[in-house]
C-alpha cells in the first residue's frame, strides 16, 4: 500500500522545496508540480510532490489521518 501525505511548502529553490509535516521538515522534488509555491499544500509521495491541494482539503486529509490536534492549526 502506498501513502501520500499533505505537506506545506515552506521554501522553494528551483525544482526543490522544503516542506513541513507535523513540525518536521524535509526536501521534496517539485518536478511534477512546478507551479507550487511557498505557502501551498502539496501531496507528497516518495519524496515527490504529486499535486497541489487546497488548504481545506489538506487539513481535512490530515485530520482524517489523525495528524492534527483538535485545534486544527498544526504548524502555525
Amino acid at each position: 500500500m502506498c501513502l501520500a501525505v499533505p505537506v506545506k511548502v515552506v521554501e522553494v529553490e528551483g525544482n526543490r522545496a522544503t516542506v513541513e509535516f507535523a513540525g518536521n521538515r524535509r526536501t521534496a522534488s517539485l518536478m511534477l508540480v512546478p507551479q507550487a509555491k511557498v505557502g501551498d499544500w502539496v501531496l507528497l509521495h516518495a519524496g515527490f510532490a504529486i499535486t497541489v491541494l487546497e488548504e481545506e482539503d489538506a487539513r481535512e486529509s490530515l485530520r482524517l489521518l489523525g495528524c492534527l490536534p483538535e485545534s486544527g492549526r498544526e504548524g502555525e
